[in-house]
C-alpha cells in the first residue's frame, strides 16, 4: 500500500488485467457449475475452457435480476446460484424485493477497503457508519471495508438522529459513510442542537445518487464527498477517487456495458445496462444484469489508477428506482392499486425535495373518496417501506404509457 494507491493492482497495465481476469474465469465458471446448481442449469451446454476472452464472455446468458428472483422463489433461498459449501460461517441478508444474498468470506467480502482509501480514509481513522445493518447488507458493505482498511467504526445504523449527533459530538469520527442525503440531515440536526460534529472532513457515501449541488455543500461545510457505487449482490463494483473523473472499477470484476433487454455489449461511450462478472467463491454472478444504466469512459483516470471507468450512475434500464438508499419496483405500486380498487391508474413520481429523495404518488379516481389520500400514504408506507405524499389528478391526466415508476431527479446539476 502506497500513499497514493491501495495496492499494485490499482497501476498494473490494463492488458495484463485483462489477462489475468480471463485466465482465471474458465475455472471460475467451471467450479460455479459444479458447486451451484442454479449456475449448472442456467449455462447448461457452455463450455468453460472456452471463455478466454470477451467475445466468448458475450456468448453467455445475461442473469438478470427478475430471473434471480424467480429462481429464488422456486428454490429458496439462493436459487441454486449460491455454493453451499462455501457460504457457511458468514451471513444471510434479504434486499427489497425481497432478494436473499449470502455474505461471502473474508475480511472484506463486498471488496469496500480500496474505496476507502481513494476517498482519504487512512487506518486508525474513526469511521461513523449511518447504513442499515438490518435485514440488508449495506451497513456491514460499509462496515467490512472500513474495518479491512484499518479504521475503527460506530456502527450508528440507520434512524435516532439526535443520538447520532451525540456520538458525533462525542466520539468526533473523521469520516462518515453511508447514504449522501443523511449526512446532511445529521449535519443539519448538529447545528440545531447546538453540537460541534465539524470532526467530520470526509466521507464515503453509497445508496443513492450524490446530487452536485449537495457535495457542493458539503464541501462549504468542509467535508470531501466521494462516491462508491455498491449493489447488495456485488459488493463494491466501482468507486470516485479524488482526481473526480468518473468511477474506477474495482480489481477482481469484469465489467460490460449491453444494450438494455439484450446480452449484447454496446461500442465504448454508448449508454446501456451495467453487466458484471464476479469471481465471489460463495456467490458467483456471471454477466450479472444489474439493472442500472451507465457508459465507459476512455482512457485512464489522472490518479494514476489505471482500470476502466465507469460515467456513474445514469438510471435505470428498468422502473425500479433507488429511493433513500432504497429500491422501489414497479411491483410494489402494483400492489397498492390492487389493495385500493377505486384507483383506476397512479404513478410514482421520485424528487428532490431540499437536497433529499421525496416520493409522490399521483393517482387517478372516478369519484373522490373521503379517507383514500391517508389511505394510500399507509399502504405506500407499508409496500415500499419509505414515506411519500399522495396527490389525486383528473381522470386521464396520467398518460397511458406503461410507466408507473418516474425518476424526475436532475442527475446533471
Amino acid at each position: 500500500m502506497s500513499s497514493e494507491h491501495f495496492d499494485d493492482l490499482e497501476t498494473q497495465d490494463p492488458a495484463q488485467r485483462e489477462a489475468d481476469l480471463f485466465a482465471r474465469l474458465p475455472d471460475h465458471v467451471a467450479y460455479a457449475m459444479a458447486g451451484a446448481p442454479g449456475w449448472a442449469e442456467h449455462l447448461a451446454g457452455v463450455d468453460p475452457a472456452g471463455l478466454r476472452d470477451r467475445a466468448a464472455l458475450a456468448k453467455l446468458p445475461v442473469l438478470r435480476k427478475p430471473d434471480l428472483m424467480a429462481a429464488q422463489a422456486k428454490t429458496p433461498p439462493f436459487g441454486g446460484f449460491a455454493v453451499p459449501s462455501a457460504a457457511s460461517g458468514g451471513r444471510v441478508f434479504m434486499s427489497p424485493g425481497p432478494v436473499w444474498e449470502p455474505q461471502g468470506a473474508g475480511a472484506d467480502p463486498w471488496n469496500g477497503a480500496r474505496a476507502f482509501f481513494a476517498a482519504g480514509f487512512r487506518a486508525g481513522d474513526l469511521v461513523h457508519v449511518a447504513l442499515a445493518y438490518q435485514m440488508t447488507p449495506g451497513g456491514f458493505i460499509l462496515d467490512h471495508g472500513a474495518r479491512a482498511l484499518g479504521c475503527t467504526v460506530f456502527p450508528a445504523g440507520v434512524g435516532n438522529t439526535e443520538g447520532q449527533v451525540e456520538a458525533l459530538a462525542t466520539l468526533r469520527p473523521v469520516g462518515y459513510a453511508g447514504t449522501p442525503d443523511y449526512l446532511k440531515v445529521l449535519l443539519d440536526k448538529a447545528d440545531e442542537m447546538g453540537r460541534d460534529a465539524s470532526s467530520v472532513t470526509k466521507a464515503l457515501v453509497s445508496g443513492g445518487a450524490l446530487f452536485p449541488s449537495l457535495r457542493a455543500e458539503y464541501a462549504d461545510r468542509g467535508v470531501a464527498v466521494l462516491q462508491a457505487y455498491a449493489t447488495a449482490d456485488l459488493g463494491v463494483i466501482a468507486y470516485e477517487s479524488a482526481a473526480d473523473e468518473g468511477m474506477i472499477v474495482n480489481e477482481n470484476l469484469i465489467v460490460e456495458i449491453v444494450r438494455p433487454g439484450t446480452d449484447t455489449p454496446v461500442p465504448e461511450g454508448e449508454v446501456g445496462e451495467l453487466v458484471v462478472t464476479s469471481f465471489d467463491r460463495t456467490y458467483p454472478l456471471i454477466r450479472f444484469g444489474t439493472g442500472d444504466l451507465s457508459a465507459l469512459m476512455p482512457g485512464r483516470s489522472p490518479c494514476g489508477r489505471t482500470n476502466m471507468r465507469l460515467k456513474g450512475w445514469m438510471g435505470r434500464a428498468d422502473q425500479r428506482t433507488k429511493v433513500k438508499g432504497m429500491f422501489v419496483d414497479p411491483k410494489q405500486i402494483a400492489q397498492l392499486i390492487a389493495r385500493h380498487p377505486e384507483v383506476v391508474r397512479a404513478r410514482l413520481v421520485v424528487e428532490r425535495h431540499g437536497e433529499q429523495d421525496a416520493m409522490r404518488l399521483l393517482y387517478e379516481t372516478e369519484a373522490a373518496a373521503e379517507g383514500l389520500d391517508a389511505a394510500l400514504v399507509a399502504t405506500l408506507r407499508e409496500v415500499t417501506k419509505l414515506g411519500g405524499s399522495v396527490a389525486r389528478v383528473e381522470t386521464g391526466a396520467l398518460p397511458n404509457d406503461g410507466k408507473v415508476i418516474s425518476d424526475e431527479r436532475a442527475y446533471d446539476g
